[in-house]
C-alpha cells in the first residue's frame, strides 16, 4: 500500500500533533534565503532588507512557524516578558492603565504578565517572587505599600528594571510615573472653601503610598492658604476599597458635627460613599457636596454630574511602558509626572448646606 500525500499508509490524514515541528531550516529552504538571514529576520536584527523580511515572514507562515521563545530566551538571556502587578485589578483606572501599557509592550514586542495583588501585602511579596521566577525583562507595579519590608525584599531581588506607578519606594533604583494629586486636591478643596464649605472631610487610603500623602498635603494648602483650620477628624487615611468608603461615610454622618462636603480618593472609596449617602438618604449637591478622586463613565448612573480630580489612564500607561522600555535598553530610571484635570460640576451644590440651614434658622 503506498502512502497518500500528507497522510498515513492507510489513508488517514496525520494529526497535527503527530507532524514533525517546523524548524527555521524549512523556512529558509522554502524562502530559498541562508538560515543566517532566517535568523536575522526573526529576531527582529536592524540590518535586513523590507524585500528580505517580507519573504522571510511569507515563508514562515506559509508554514505555520512558531518561534521556540523559551530556547530563545535561554540563548539571549531575555524572555521579551514584563510584569504588570496590580493592587487591585476591578478598579477601572488601573485596569485601563494596565491595558495601555499591553498596548505599547506588544508594538515593541514583548508579552505583559498581569498579576493581581488585591490589596495583600503579603501576595504582593509572592507576586514579585513569581516573576523573578519567571526571568521577566521588567516589570511595572502599584504597589499596596511602599513600606512593607516583604515587598522591599522582593523588589531587591528582583535585578530587572522597575517602573512604579504613582509610588516611591525609598533607596530602591526604580523608575516612576507620577500624578500631580498635591494641586489637583488642592484646586478642588479650593473650591468648595470659596464656596464656604468648611467641614470637608477627605477620606484616602493609608499614607505608606504616595498619592494619599500628596492629597494630604493638598488638602491641608488649600485650608492654610483660605486661613481656615483643619478639624483634623475629617482627615481619614486608611483604604482604598467600597467597604472602607462606606463605613467611613456613615460614621461621619453619625456625629454631631458631620460633614458638608466630601472628597474621595478613589473610585472604590467613591462608590462606597454613593452607597452610604443613598442609605442615609442624602443627597449629592443637596444635603452634601462631592468631589470624587479620579473617574468612572459609571459614577453617572449612580448620581449626577460629579465633579472630579482625574489623571489620564492612558497618558500613565503609555509613559510607564515607554519608561520601562527605555530602562530595559540600558537607559537610568526618570521620574515622570502627569498632571490631574479638576472639573467642577453640579456635586458641588448652588448653596453650601451649612448656609441653607443658617437661613431657615434666622427666619
Amino acid at each position: 500500500m503506498t502512502r497518500n500525500q500528507g497522510g498515513s499508509a492507510d489513508g488517514r490524514a496525520d494529526h497535527p500533533l503527530e507532524r514533525p515541528p517546523v524548524t527555521i531550516k524549512d523556512v529558509a529552504k522554502r524562502a530559498g534565503v541562508a538560515l543566517s538571514s532566517v535568523s536575522r529576520v526573526l529576531s527582529g536584527h536592524p540590518d535586513i532588507s523590507e524585500a528580505m523580511r517580507l519573504r522571510v515572514e511569507k515563508a514562515a507562515l506559509e508554514l505555520g512557524y512558531e518561534p521556540d521563545l523559551v530556547a530563545q530566551s535561554l540563548r539571549g538571556g531575555s524572555t521579551r516578558t514584563v510584569g504588570f502587578l496590580l493592587r487591585d485589578i476591578s478598579n477601572p483606572l488601573f485596569a485601563n492603565i494596565a491595558r495601555r501599557c499591553e498596548q505599547e509592550l506588544r508594538r515593541a514586542g514583548y508579552s505583559m504578565i498581569l498579576m493581581n495583588s488585591d490589596g495583600a501585602v503579603d501576595a504582593e511579596a509572592v507576586n514579585l517572587a513569581v516573576m523573578r521566577r519567571r526571568r521577566v525583562d521588567g516589570v511595572i507595579a502599584s504597589l499596596v505599600s511602599e513600606t512593607s519590608p516583604a515587598t522591599r525584599q522582593a523588589l531587591a531581588a528582583l535585578r530587572v528594571p522597575v517602573v512604579l506607578i504613582d509610588r516611591e519606594v525609598e533607596g530602591l533604583a526604580a523608575g516612576a510615573v507620577w500624578c500631580d494629586h498635591y494641586h489637583g486636591v488642592r484646586r478642588a478643596v479650593e473650591e468648595l472653601l470659596m464656596r464656604g464649605y468648611h467641614r470637608i472631610a477627605l477620606i484616602t487610603g493609608a499614607l505608606d503610598v504616595r498619592s494619599s500623602r500628596e492629597r494630604v498635603r493638598g488638602y491641608r494648602d488649600a485650608f492654610a492658604a483660605a486661613g481656615v483650620p483643619v478639624k483634623e477628624n475629617l482627615i481619614l487615611t486608611g483604604g482604598f476599597d467600597i467597604d472602607y468608603g462606606k463605613t467611613e461615610v456613615i460614621r461621619l454622618f453619625s456625629r454631631s458635627q458631620e460633614a458638608t462636603a466630601l472628597v474621595t480618593g478613589g473610585v472604590g472609596i467613591t462608590t462606597g460613599a454613593l452607597r452610604a449617602l443613598r442609605q442615609l438618604r442624602l443627597e449629592v449637591g443637596r444635603d452634601v457636596a462631592l468631589v470624587a478622586l479620579d473617574e468612572w463613565p459609571m459614577f453617572d448612573v449612580l448620581a449626577p454630574d460629579i465633579s472630579s480630580v482625574a489623571r489620564d489612564s492612558d497618558e500613565m500607561g503609555t509613559a510607564s511602558a515607554w519608561l520601562l522600555l527605555d530602562m530595559i535598553d540600558g537607559g537610568q530610571p526618570r521620574t515622570v509626572m502627569t498632571d490631574t484635570v479638576f472639573t467642577p460640576r453640579a456635586s458641588l451644590g448652588r448653596v453650601p448646606p451649612a448656609r441653607k440651614a443658617t437661613a431657615v434658622r434666622k427666619r
